[in-house]
């Protein structure tokens, strides 16, 4: 849209020409009107106008005064010059002063439009050039930011480069610090890294021509001018709420230096894990970290004897005395490093051992073996601790599952032994020495049927047999399988069976006595 001033003292001239624009097919905007150059020049300096109509010749301020003013105040502006016939040196001298061109008065409708196209189209195309400008100049930029990226990271590069690229950011590389801005974030926090805003703070803070962007991703990388206090951006971040941890080399001077510097700046983001209530960390702060330790084996040990029990919570415990955070600040961090590997080490033993127990479950040892990639050591000891939560139980249950297969197996043959005495749930369950409510779950889950169910079929397997192959009165056979009192012991049968046990002797021994017959004759 096209917002457009008229400045002419005559009102009606005013009129005539906003008339006429508004009657125009053309994107226009607001029209705003002014009787002189100085109250044009107080709208220009309130409102966004893009094209001015102006009489040149006005009380107070006249339209190349106008021009000329806005030139100095450096308000972006395009101009259209109404004159009269005797005022065509105005005119001239107005076009030197950048005016897109001149209307004669009175002003004719065609010639307004014709000039406002113009204005429009020229616009456009400045519009599109800059815009073609800015993205050649993006991607030149860019191009020589991976160009300092990959050198930084390691990427061999002759002389001549580094002799053509130095002098671009002269004053910067004479005297610079490295710097990472890593952004205080949680596995699965929803949203994207500000990274962006990160990056206009710094610039904001050392200025365009001090500060360079080399890397956004996974972690801002500055190269910034090291004549600031570093407290001074990291101040400037937390006035701005990011909770963010700025991580600066000392200064080093010369491009040269950029490679040495990114090994220094990674190795402190490595120790930045130790300290994570820094909002700025710089190398004294890691300069007196013990460079020899031992690690403590006795309670790595102390805390896998825990594994398969039920006690999570000293697990918990025991993991929190490991991961000390006045011990870990004592030593450089490869002894925090070497402690994950050794308790990782530890998983993968004992995880080899249930593997075949876990069907599709599985403990996730992978997910561990890089402390760097959690975003801090918070999150980093979260996730030990539920893997090592999830050994314990699956352990547990393996353990639980063979003892209990070793306690049923001794509680059934126990009933096979005992079957003929007075026998009951809680003689069996104190024989295996097992809480009672506990044995009879445990016993029905794994055997299928209760205690009593299984004690009564085992009593009347054995009557059965005695029936068939004895001659034993039913009364007898009764007492002999447990049962103290001959009535009990025929209603059991009767509903088991569906016959008495007389009736089941009998039918048994007759078709025992058709199988001997028919024997005999395919023998003859």
């Amino acid at each position: 849209m096209l917002n457009i001033l008229i400045v002419d003292d005559q009102t009606h001239i005013c009129e005539g020409l906003k008339t006429m624009l508004r009657q125009f097919p053309l994107p226009i905007g607001s029209i705003h009107e002014a009787a002189s150059g100085l109250e044009a020049l107080r709208i220009l300096r309130q409102h966004s106008i893009q094209l001015v109509i102006t009489d040149i010749r006005m009380p107070d301020m006249d339209g190349l005064e106008l021009m000329a003013r806005t030139r100095e105040e450096r308000i972006e502006v395009d101009y259209l010059i109404i004159s009269g016939y005797g005022e065509f040196t105005y005119a001239q001298r107005a076009i030197e002063l950048g005016a897109k061109g001149y209307l004669l008065k009175p002003v004719k409708r065609e010639d307004l439009l014709a000039s406002v196209e113009h204005v429009m189209q020229e616009m456009l195309t400045r519009r599109e050039l800059l815009r073609s400008m800015q993205d050649m100049s993006r991607r030149a930029e860019d191009a020589e930011r991976k160009e300092l990226r990959l050198f930084m990271k390691g990427e061999a590069a002759n002389e001549g480069w580094i002799e053509e690229v130095e002098p671009l950011h002269g004053q910067l590389w004479s005297h610079y610090r490295l710097v990472m801005l890593r952004e205080e974030r949680w596995i699965n926090q929803p949203g994207a890294p500000n990274v962006h805003g990160m990056e206009s703070i710094a610039y904001r803070v050392y200025g365009g021509h001090r500060c360079l962007c080399l890397q956004r991703y996974p972690h801002l990388i500055l190269a910034c001018a090291a004549d600031l206090p570093p407290e001074t951006l990291s101040a400037a971040l937390q006035n701005e709420q990011f909770r963010a941890m700025a991580i600066m080399t000392d200064p080093v001077r010369g491009l040269r230096q950029l490679q040495e510097a990114y090994r220094r700046l990674q190795e402190l983001h490595r120790h930045s894990y130790l300290f994570p209530e820094q909002r700025l960390l710089l190398p004294s702060h890691v300069e007196g970290l013990e460079q020899h330790w031992q690690l403590p084996y006795e309670d790595i040990y102390a805390l896998f004897q825990l594994m398969g029990t039920d006690n999570s919570g000293l697990i918990t415990e025991k993991i929190s005395k490991i991961f000390q955070k006045k011990v870990l600040q004592r030593y450089n961090i490869n002894y925090t490093v070497h402690l994950c590997e050794a308790l990782v080490e530890m998983i993968d033993e004992y995880e080899r051992v249930i593997r075949p127990y876990l069907g599709e479950e599985a403990i996730d040892t992978d997910c561990l073996r890089n402390l760097f990639d959690y975003p801090g050591m918070r999150e980093y000891i979260q996730a030990l601790q539920q893997q090592l939560l999830r050994l314990n139980q699956h352990y547990y249950e393996l353990k639980c599952s063979y003892r209990n297969s070793q306690d049923l197996n001794e509680a059934i043959r126990y009933i096979h032994a005992n079957y003929h005495k007075p026998l009951d749930l809680a003689m069996v369950s104190n024989h295996v020495s097992l809480n009672y409510a506990y044995f009879s779950n445990l016993f029905k889950k794994n055997v299928g049927k209760s205690f009593a169910e299984y004690l009564r079929d085992v009593r009347l397997d054995k009557a059965r047999k005695l029936l068939v192959d004895t001659d034993y009165k039913v009364a007898d056979i009764a007492a002999m399988v447990g049962y103290e009192n001959y009535k009990s012991f025929t209603r059991v049968f009767r509903e088991v069976m569906r016959m008495q046990p007389t009736e089941y002797r009998q039918r048994m021994r007759r078709m025992g006595a058709g199988k001997g017959s028919a024997s005999n004759s395919s023998a003859l």
